[in-house]
């Protein structure tokens, strides 16, 4: 018999500073396209973060993977990186990209997919603020 496949989500935040710029356009285009955005000083957001790891359920331990192992994993790859920090210019694995939350995503999928083992990584859910998130499923 096959182990059915169960998705586990956990939940962290962090709080960043970042600054949407684009170097190679000039200000007055990045004034227009990013808004407030661009302060050149940049600004904050507290953001909340959900992972979504996804596997056969292990038939001696009843789960896909401990939840504190994928806790511990985002936090040491993600929250310890990013919290604090700016996102622009603190941050190794944001380095030479825009920090949109767009962008954010895709990089920390990057880092937390070799990392959720024997999962799969199925979704990142970034929400840059009460109203707004970013949902990523992973490269096509």
């Amino acid at each position: 018999m096959i182990a059915p496949s169960v998705r586990i989500t956990t939940h962290a935040h962090f709080s960043a500073a970042h600054r949407l710029h684009n170097e190679a356009k000039d200000a007055e285009w990045n004034r227009r396209v990013f808004d407030k955005c661009n302060n050149p000083h940049g600004h904050g957001h507290t953001y909340a973060l959900d992972v979504t790891v996804e596997g056969p359920v292990d038939p001696l331990t009843g789960w896909v993977m401990d939840f504190g192992v994928v806790k511990r994993v985002v936090h040491e790859r993600v929250v310890k990186a990013c919290d604090r920090k700016n996102l622009n210019v603190d941050v190794p694995f944001l380095s030479g990209v825009n920090p949109t939350a767009e962008n954010i995503a895709i990089r920390i999928w990057d880092v937390l997919a070799p990392a959720v083992g024997p999962g799969r990584l199925v979704r990142i859910e970034l929400h840059e603020t009460e109203r707004n998130k970013v949902v990523y499923t992973g490269p096509s």
